[in-house]
C-alpha cells in the first residue's frame, strides 16, 4: 500500500478560496479507479508555519499511484492547483 499526502499552501488562502480547492480535492473521489481512499483536511491552528489544506491518498500500489498522476481526472486538479497554489510538498511512502 501507498500513501500519498501532499499539503498546499494557497495564493489567496480566505475560507471561500480554501472552500472552492476543497471541493475540487474532494471531486477525485469516485472519479479515479486506482484510488483506495481519500482524505481531504482544511488546517485550522492557521500558524505561519501551517499549510492551507492537506489531501492524503491511499493507492494499492506504486504502479496505481503512477496511473492516478496521469488519470484525466487528477488532471483536471493539476490545472486547478497550478492557478491556485503559492506551494506545495509531497510525500509518499509504503505502509
Amino acid at each position: 500500500m501507498i500513501k500519498h499526502i501532499v499539503l498546499f499552501k494557497l495564493k489567496d488562502s480566505s475560507p471561500e478560496s480554501i472552500q472552492v480547492t476543497e471541493g475540487v480535492l474532494r471531486g477525485l473521489e469516485g472519479k479515479v479507479e486506482q484510488l483506495r481512499s481519500l482524505e481531504v483536511g482544511v488546517d485550522v491552528v492557521k500558524s505561519p508555519r501551517s499549510y492551507d489544506i492537506a489531501l492524503i491518498a491511499t493507492f494499492e500500489s506504486l504502479e496505481d499511484l503512477q496511473g492516478y498522476q496521469v488519470h484525466p481526472e487528477h488532471k483536471k486538479v493539476i490545472e486547478h492547483m497550478n492557478e491556485v497554489r503559492e506551494s506545495q510538498v509531497a510525500v509518499d511512502f509504503e505502509f
